[in-house]
């Protein structure tokens, strides 16, 4: 059975601030990750920036991995090719992050699984800069 994403899920990840680890974050302003860190922080979020160089983006310390992030994790955003996507999952769910969001076209039917199984939230193969404004919330 392949996942579906909740409406509410997605809505609710969105429009309640929360603080987002960012993993494939780095200073690279070509990568699709920094423009839409950038997003996200407007939508009134907290980023963390993960990346294994551990590089400050948008004002925000970065760290190399998830287990070096102090503090709690509210939505893990997978910024990485689908065939790391799960190792990453595997870490969120071990970090007690409350959701995952694999962005568009990451997709780990398998992982996503995993970590609904682990009670988290989950969304799949979309990307906040297109779901918030389709439901009105930017």
């Amino acid at each position: 059975m392949s996942h579906t994403n909740d409406p509410a899920v997605v809505r609710r990840l969105l429009s309640e601030p929360g603080r987002w680890a960012i993993v494939g974050l780095s200073a690279n302003t070509a990568r699709t990750a920094h423009g839409i860190a950038a997003y996200v922080l407007n939508l009134g979020h907290e980023i963390v920036p993960v990346h294994p160089r551990a590089e400050t983006v948008h004002g925000q310390q970065g760290y190399p991995d998830l287990a070096s992030v102090p503090g709690e994790i509210d939505v893990v955003d997978v910024f990485v090719n689908s065939a790391l996507a799960g190792d990453v999952v595997d870490q969120a769910i071990a970090r007690g992050a409350k959701a995952v969001w694999l962005q568009l076209g990451v997709i780990d039917e398998a992982a996503a699984q995993r970590a609904a199984d682990a009670g988290l939230d989950v969304v799949m193969d979309a990307c906040p800069a297109i779901e918030a404004p389709r439901l009105g919330i930017a």
